[in-house]
């Protein structure tokens, strides 16, 4: 079995490897044109993640046609597809060619919040767009970061690509065992990434709506917040077709209040996270991760949604 688990691994990596290489030896823009055809044959082939993908866009755009959701839905496997292109592009180019591909706007933000902060700045995206582009992006115009991953099951392949996400100086923070180092990094002046879009467990989670149904959502970005005074700055990586190019869009940092109540303070403020996500998702309805099952984990006593 050990035997086994080995091969799989080598040739899982060896796969990985060689798309990576080849796509990122091409110019980037074909690179990414092949890596939609790519996504385009996984949205023919998963018929697991469609159904997955469907169910959600019910949930979230019930006003839409049926037409209008499958577009959608294959719009997000385009773009899964694309964000492979550009990624294998990231190993391979030079700093100078590399802030040349993407549309930077925003940057005045981290400037001046790094510039006034008494202590840590925090960064948060969604998976929408190249979200791959909101941690390497900032790391090509000299603002770097630690950000929390989750540690692929091929550790081959996960450091391959934690080569690529550091490669300018950025770092990367095992999401099973961040706890403290995200309360390091904040109390020593260091700026923390965390994208808070996904399902969460129950013992790390509170209900709030997404997109008007209950999902799960992690209150940590919030907690952290509220505890360390640090600025919660958004960002993201939508694809601008008519550009044929990515955009990174930094946005101005989120303004709370807090009332010195924690738990109240924390649910308001995840609320309010997840609202901006909502609204960045309904600004590219076709560019968030359909095919991840968000309200997996259901308030007790409801029926699952998949």
């Amino acid at each position: 079995m050990a035997k086994q688990g080995k091969l799989q691994t080598f040739l899982e990596y060896a796969a990985a490897k060689s798309v990576i290489a080849t796509l990122g030896h091409l110019p980037a823009s074909t690179a990414m044109k092949i890596g939609q055809r790519v996504g385009r044959l996984a949205y023919s082939l998963a018929g697991e993640l469609r159904r997955t993908g469907s169910i959600n866009l019910r949930l979230a755009f019930p006003e839409k046609t049926e037409a209008e959701r499958v577009a959608l839905l294959r719009e997000c496997f385009d773009g899964l597809g694309r964000q492979l292109g550009l990624f294998s592009q990231f190993s391979t180019r030079p700093l100078e060619t590399l802030q040349n591909m993407i549309e930077p706007s925003g940057l005045e933000h981290l400037a001046a919040a790094k510039a006034h902060m008494n202590g840590g700045l925090i960064l948060f995206t969604a998976h929408l767009g190249a979200w791959e582009l909101t941690s390497f992006g900032p790391s090509l115009f000299g603002y770097t970061f630690s950000f929390l991953v989750r540690r692929l099951d091929n550790a081959k392949i996960e450091s391959l690509v934690d080569k690529v996400r550091m490669r300018f100086g950025n770092q990367t923070i095992d999401k099973l065992a961040a706890a403290r180092s995200m309360v390091k990094i904040l109390r020593s002046n260091g700026t923390l990434g965390l994208l808070p879009d996904l399902n969460t467990l129950d013992s790390e989670a509170i209900f709030v709506d997404f997109f008007g149904t209950p999902a799960a959502t992690n209150f940590i970005m919030a907690k952290l917040a509220l505890r360390t005074n640090a600025p919660i700055i958004p960002i993201i990586a939508p694809w601008n077709e008519e550009k044929r190019k990515y955009q990174l869009i930094i946005q101005p940092p989120i303004r709370f209040d807090a009332s010195g109540d924690e738990d109240a303070d924390v649910r308001q403020l995840t609320t309010k996270l997840c609202q901006h996500i909502e609204s960045q998702i309904r600004r590219y309805p076709g560019q968030w991760l359909w095919i991840h099952k968000r309200w997996k984990t259901r308030p007790k006593g409801e029926p699952p949604i998949y």
